[in-house]
């Protein structure tokens, strides 16, 4: 395929990042790449979603990561996937012969795999440089349920309007299910037959990365997991911190002991950043030197230093958001030339095992099996939020009280900007239109 055709369709589709922060797929689609990978890391613990889609579409999925190579006239590409996915990686395997240009790498269990730094260095040995992104590297990485929209776009001119997501924890049927984009939560967790116990919490996204919601919130294009916990549980009890508590607590008690720093995947890789550095400068209000919070904007936010690292409980990962974040509203941007350090050769012996991880956050009693359940979900009303992405939001081309159809574009992609459309996920009449979101209720 022609690669202007690809980008058309993979825009036209609404086809973004499912996960992460939602990067529209088609500016990732460039000829400056000469190497695909396809990221099965599944990087947070309880979530499946990937690795149950590659194992079932595995050719499917092949054929477009193959296609797609042959638009961006890449050189290989490869398929990334934890050794501990034996039947992803066996569905895999049967359908190498058929495409030259597919590898498979086999990862390790550790986290967190999934962060495209981390991985375009294990499966590759190339290194981001600190401030660039994957492209400037001659690499492009999707996850593997991004490649299946690109199917879906391609082969059948299907946009996105689903999502597929696990359902974890608290709930009564442990699944991953194709929920439609803009149900709620609520409903979401219906469909593996409601909570478990009587005052829920829901949390959207893995735990190392994700946030509490309500039952109200709404699916979106980047879901990827809603877990349901008790409302004592450790990872609520780290998310709800309130952040300037959490400083007051670093300043009277952090030791610099540095294992924040000396788990920081990211550190380990040689990149600017070094948590025990920025709790010092920060807890002491000492702020001539500042490159410690010029480094935060280097953190990948993956929750280790203080999810797992950190022995007295205490949130640099959190402070540095909060740092990074009004650096960002105050124009500040990533600084750029600053030199990559030699890989830290303790890494290997540093890397966390997703084992050990899982029974640290206290959720071991909920690694169970979670199939993959594809059947028709029906809701009566859908709130699609016109910005699922990074970029410009899409731009409503619907109006109230108009009738749409399942697939039918509803906003579309501001032109001359970062941006994708949005369609339809249910066929009904527009109940509400405004700048953040389209409400539809069905038939």
């Amino acid at each position: 395929m022609d690669i202007k055709e690809l980008i058309s369709a993979v825009k036209e589709n609404g086809v973004a990042g499912a996960g992460g922060a939602g990067f529209p797929t088609y500016a990732k689609i460039d000829k400056k790449a000469d190497t695909i990978i396809l990221n099965c890391a599944e990087c947070e613990p309880l979530l499946k979603v990937h690795r149950q889609l590659l194992q079932k579409y595995a050719y499917e999925i092949m054929w477009t990561l193959d296609m797609m190579a042959e638009s961006v006239e890449a050189e290989k590409v490869i398929i990334a996937v934890k050794e501990v996915y034996t039947k992803t990686v066996e569905a895999v395997n049967s359908n190498l012969d058929s495409f030259p240009k597919l590898r498979l790498k086999l990862l390790p269990e550790v986290y967190p795999m999934g962060d495209e730094v981390v991985l375009i260095y294990e499966a590759t040995g190339r290194k981001v440089l600190p401030g660039s992104i994957p492209i400037e590297a001659g690499i492009a990485v999707f996850n593997v349920e991004t490649v299946f929209n690109i199917y879906k776009a391609v082969m059948k001119q299907e946009p996105v309007y689903s999502k597929y997501l696990t359902l974890a924890g608290e709930v009564k049927t442990p699944m991953t299910v194709k929920a439609l984009i803009g149900m709620s939560v609520e409903k979401a967790v219906e469909l593996a037959g409601g909570t478990a116990i009587k005052e829920p919490v829901y949390f959207m996204g893995g735990p190392m990365t994700g946030s509490i919601v309500n039952p109200y919130d709404t699916v979106t294009k980047t879901t990827n997991a809603i877990l349901v916990l008790p409302s004592g549980h450790t990872v609520l009890h780290k998310k709800s911190a309130n952040p300037s508590i959490d400083m007051k607590r670093a300043m009277a008690a952090c030791c610099q002991c540095e294992m924040c720093t000396d788990l920081c995947p990211r550190h380990l890789l040689g990149q600017p950043i070094a948590p025990h550095r920025f709790m010092r400068a920060a807890t002491s209000g000492v702020t001539q030197e500042l490159g410690p919070f010029l480094d935060t904007m280097f953190c990948c936010s993956c929750g280790i230093c203080e999810m797992y690292a950190c022995p007295q409980d205490l949130s640099p990962g959190k402070l540095i958001t909060e740092y990074k974040n009004g650096l960002r509203k105050n124009g500040i941007t990533v600084p750029k030339g600053i030199p990559l350090k030699e890989t830290d050769p303790m890494r290997e012996y540093r890397k966390v095992p997703m084992d050990r991880l899982t029974a640290r956050l206290g959720l071991k009693g909920y690694d169970v099996e979670a199939p993959l359940d594809e059947k028709e979900v029906f809701t009566n009303q859908v709130k699609i939020s016109l910005s699922q992405h990074i970029g410009a939001k899409a731009m409503a081309v619907v109006g109230k009280r108009d009738m749409v159809n399942r697939g039918d574009v509803i906003a579309r992609a501001e032109e001359g900007k970062l941006s994708i459309s949005v369609h339809a996920s249910i066929s009904g009449e527009v109940a509400e239109v405004n700048d953040k979101f389209i409400m539809i209720r069905a038939r």
